[in-house]
């Protein structure tokens, strides 16, 4: 686990590991089975996985790899079919949204394919407060979204974002400043 919480290649079969994603997955799909008119008993579910600052709303579908790896902070929103690769930590701060379909990949696999049967990495993710992230949006291993951004319906986020920007596009680029 030390590995792949460091970044570097890790075994994905490792027994802890699998544990780990067993019980991650066991709670996502207890949470995406519950009830919609009780989101807070729904939410609470989720608070046996998540670091939470604050109130949080995920709609359902949500899926995980580990859960403990992910940090939301305070007034977090994410519509239906949320998924988080999280085998790097992943920071959301304050006062975020994310559209419907929103892909969160801390994961990566090796180029080369020998090596690709074996292992895989990763990169951390972090999202500044006040973003909003349109629907669809893909962001990937090792990127930073800074404050204050907003993310086109869409986009494939491969590089950092600076704060203040509106930014869309595959590759994501950025628009203009906000």
């Amino acid at each position: 686990m030390d590995k792949m919480l460091a970044g570097e290649a890790y075994l994905a079969g490792d027994p802890e590991l699998v544990s780990a994603r067993m019980r991650a997955k066991s709670l996502c799909h207890r949470f995406n089975l519950a009830d919609p008119a009780y989101p807070a008993e729904r939410m609470a579910m989720l608070s046996e996985l998540l670091h939470c600052a604050g109130d949080a709303h995920i709609e359902p579908n949500f899926f995980c790899d580990y859960g403990f790896n992910i940090h939301l902070g305070e007034n977090f929103y994410a519509n239906h079919n949320l998924t988080i690769l999280d085998v790097c930590r992943i920071d959301i701060g304050d006062n975020v949204l994310f559209g419907p379909g929103v892909v969160l990949s801390a994961a990566t696999h090796p180029l080369d394919p020998v090596e690709r049967l074996h292992t895989e990495s990763g990169a951390p993710i972090g999202i500044g407060s006040n973003v909003w992230i349109g629907g669809n949006v893909s962001v990937l291993p090792g990127v930073t979204i800074g404050d204050n951004c907003v993310i086109g319906a869409g986009s494939v986020v491969n590089r950092d974002i600076p704060a203040n920007s509106l930014a869309a596009g595959n590759p994501c680029r950025v628009i203009r400043s906000l």
